[in-house]
């Protein structure tokens, strides 16, 4: 997440130029032209150049340069070389600041358009969840654990499919661009198989078959893949990644264990076993988190893990996203930083069979 400045400390930056400018008049003009400190008038153009645009800083190193004049004749310092000093002291660094304005405009303007990119991926790699699907309610919570990107190795996506709602929530190994290509050819055979394949585990098949053909030196993807219907139950297959939270309608909690951990997608090469269907109960009023690692994983000033299962109560907002904003805030409070991982969640809340509303857990 980018860190804005708050307006205070911009107007407050914005002023420094004029500030400094009659700080260094007041002080001259009270402590006479024994002092010298007619050259720091300079410190108008030089704070201009830092804050603030070519045009701006220009006008204010004309405004430095008459006022330099006007002390300079004040305290008759244009009888000898030094009042001309401080007019060519004034003069260069002003055509220094508005050079370095015009690099900082341009470095401004490049990272723009770097973000606005980064925006137009993060739309295709990790689109909106819909707020509805089936039977469900949704929310995501995505937090990259680099602060100028808006995407990295998680990944999320719920799809309305023939076959019920399909979901996946994943961690890359890795970070980087190269986390960020795995997860995009994670999310599109996803995608494909999500609504072509009507077995669940041949979809895991699929993504295991497209993740191995790319991934080398043994990097892998954990997963968990997820299917919904109205049998008021759901459907989970496990590929090595964090169990899910279930919060039933009462406000209890309870992260329901695969009967075995199947290897991450990647590896199925090892010869590991693979990853085993089963279902849990999952009725309307019911919520369902998936998360990764980084949820977990996210430590306080003491070196203390996130505590999950005792935040279960902050999912009881009959707003599902509200609900999910109360936790991730919780979540940031407790890391006291910046994460060190990414961290993504995706709730999902069933409503009813008939998509009206149910009241969120108590």
């Amino acid at each position: 997440m980018t860190v804005k400045k708050s307006p205070s400390s911009s107007t407050m930056l914005a002023w420094m130029p004029v500030a400094a400018m009659t700080v260094v008049a007041v002080v001259d003009l009270t402590a006479g032209p024994g002092v010298g400190l007619l050259p720091l008038v300079s410190l108008g153009p030089a704070f201009a150049g830092l804050v603030g645009g070519w045009r701006r800083t220009a006008v204010i190193g004309l405004v430095a340069l008459l006022l330099c004049v006007g002390l300079g004749l004040y305290n008759g310092l244009f009888d000898r070389p030094r009042g001309y000093t401080a007019m060519v002291s004034v003069a260069g660094v002003t055509g220094v600041g508005i050079a370095a304005a015009v690099m900082r405009s341009r470095r401004e303007a490049e990272l723009a358009s770097v973000r606005s990119i980064a925006e137009a991926a993060q739309r295709v790699l990790l689109r909106p969840v819909p707020l509805t699907a089936g039977p469900l309610h949704a929310a995501v919570s995505y937090t990259s654990a680099l602060a100028e990107a808006r995407i990295g190795g998680d990944l999320y996506e719920v799809m309305a499919s023939p076959h019920g709602v399909r979901v996946i929530v994943g961690d890359v190994q890795g970070k980087g661009l190269a986390a960020v290509e795995t997860a995009a050819r994670v999310l599109g055979a996803f995608r494909e198989a999500a609504y072509d394949e009507k077995d669940l585990v041949k979809l895991g098949e699929r993504l295991e078959r497209s993740v191995a053909r790319e991934l080398e030196d043994e990097k892998f993807v954990t997963a968990i893949v997820a299917e919904i219907g109205y049998d008021h139950q759901v459907v989970l297959l496990n590929y090595g990644h964090p169990a899910p939270m279930v919060v039933h309608r009462d406000g209890t909690a309870d992260f329901p264990e695969p009967p075995s951990y199947a290897l991450p997608l990647g590896l199925a090469a090892h010869g590991g076993p693979g990853p085993e269907l089963f279902a849990v109960p999952f009725t309307p009023g019911d919520q369902l988190l998936l998360y990764t690692d980084g949820v977990t994983e996210a430590r306080d000033e003491e070196g203390g893990f996130y505590p999950l299962a005792e935040r279960a109560h902050l999912l009881k907002d009959p707003d599902v996203h509200r609900a999910l904003d109360a936790l991730r805030e919780d979540l940031v409070r407790h890391a006291a930083g910046p994460h060190h991982d990414d961290a993504a969640m995706l709730l999902l809340r069933y409503q009813g069979d008939d998509g009206g509303a149910a009241a969120g857990p108590a």
